[in-house]
């Protein structure tokens, strides 16, 4: 059984760099890269497209911990972004830019991505965040897994950040799963009734050369194939730090409910992929605007409402963590959108006051980088 001395948080956010005149995507200079990590060292690291760069925060007991380091993380990219005119902004797609102008990075482990997966990764141009939660016992974090598939939908649907590809509002509110469920291995991971049930389908995987391991399985969620932690990764990358702590804060209370749940001997209700599946492709579609499918009830229940709920059920849990600011943020997400929202305002805004098309776009973009910058 695990302990109240688990469910520690890391976050690992991906950041877009974009040149400070035309907002366009820009490469990074090694010297950037050299820069940041002279201060962070192997807490930030480049990605697998050159316009692209990643910190991870340390291990924290909470969001109020991880606030700290997730502040210095974003300022220090942010310093030395600037020092050769360019921005970062934390965005799940760039608004206009187009990937077929990018380059990938010239490391091993990317050039044998764009050999493997060839046409598919090269249209990488996304960005995510993710949320490792501390869980020791290795099967506990398995079946936390299987519970916790069920909350995925709902923490995507407040996540949402890349309605724009290429220029066009795609209609979705996340368009980043669109890109990446092309990559192999991906989306809602499968019900596992142990740790070592995983390990077995990972090492047939390993054991033919397929893949090195299981850093390889790119599910919605996975136990980590560094760390004793369960891993989410549905989320769109959030360019406001405030609400990437609000989304580590839902991910960690949900943890420990449904490991409070197992502790009276009681678990969630396991539902078939199938409708989970549903959920996704709605929170993906509207993020939080049409709403989500309630299993139990039968019906399509609005996202407030829904959330009203999920914060009475994780209301110990905020407490025990000291995370009830950070939640109650839902409730003012509810209220004034997600990104996409607030990104899809920018551009009618600047539409509304005479700009073309175009120029609208660079505004949402201008809109992106001072939301990067409001909590710093």
């Amino acid at each position: 059984m695990a302990s109240d001395t688990d469910f520690t948080i890391g976050i690992e956010e991906e950041y877009l760099l974009v040149d400070r005149d035309s907002l366009a995507l820009a490469e990074a200079p090694p010297e950037l890269m050299e820069a940041c990590k002279s201060k962070l060292e192997d807490q930030v690291s480049p990605e697998f497209l050159n316009c692209q760069i990643e910190i991870g925060t340390k291990v924290c007991k909470n969001v109020a911990e991880a606030r700290e380091d997730l502040r210095y993380l974003r300022s220090c990219v942010s310093e030395n972004a600037a020092k050769f005119n360019l921005a970062p902004i934390a965005a799940s797609c760039h608004p206009f830019s187009d990937w077929r102008d990018q380059h990938h990075t010239d490391k091993e482990r990317y050039n044998d991505l764009s050999h493997d997966l060839a046409g598919v990764v090269r249209r990488m141009l996304i960005c995510g965040m993710h949320v490792h939660v501390g869980i020791e016992n290795r099967d506990r974090r398995t079946d936390l897994i299987n519970q916790l598939t069920y909350f995925l939908p709902h923490t995507l649907a407040l996540s949402c950040s890349s309605p724009y590809w290429q220029g066009r509002d795609t209609g979705l509110d996340s368009y980043r799963l669109t890109v990446f469920d092309n990559l192999p291995r991906t989306g809602l991971p499968p019900r596992m009734e142990s740790f070592g049930e995983f390990e077995r389908s990972v090492n047939v995987l390993t054991d033919l050369g397929v893949i090195e391991d299981s850093s390889k399985v790119w599910w919605d969620l996975r136990p980590s194939s560094k760390f004793p932690t369960i891993e989410s990764r549905i989320c769109d990358v959030q360019p406001r730090m405030e609400h990437t702590l609000t989304l580590a804060a839902l991910v960690q209370a949900l943890t420990r409910m449904l490991w409070r749940l197992a502790k009276k001997n009681q678990r969630w209700r396991i539902y078939d992929a199938f409708l989970v599946s549903e959920n996704r492709w709605r929170a993906q579609r509207y993020g939080i605007r049409e709403g989500l499918i309630d299993f139990g009830r039968s019906e399509i229940v609005p996202a407030a409402e829904l959330f009203e709920e999920i914060l009475e059920l994780i209301e110990e849990d905020a407490r025990f963590f000291e995370s009830v600011s950070e939640l109650e943020r839902i409730r003012d997400i509810m209220r004034t959108g997600t990104s996409s929202t607030r990104q899809r305002r920018a551009y009618e805004d600047a539409i509304q006051a005479g700009d073309d098309h175009d120029h609208a776009l660079q505004a949402v973009v201008r809109h992106l980088v001072e939301e990067f910058h409001a909590d710093l």
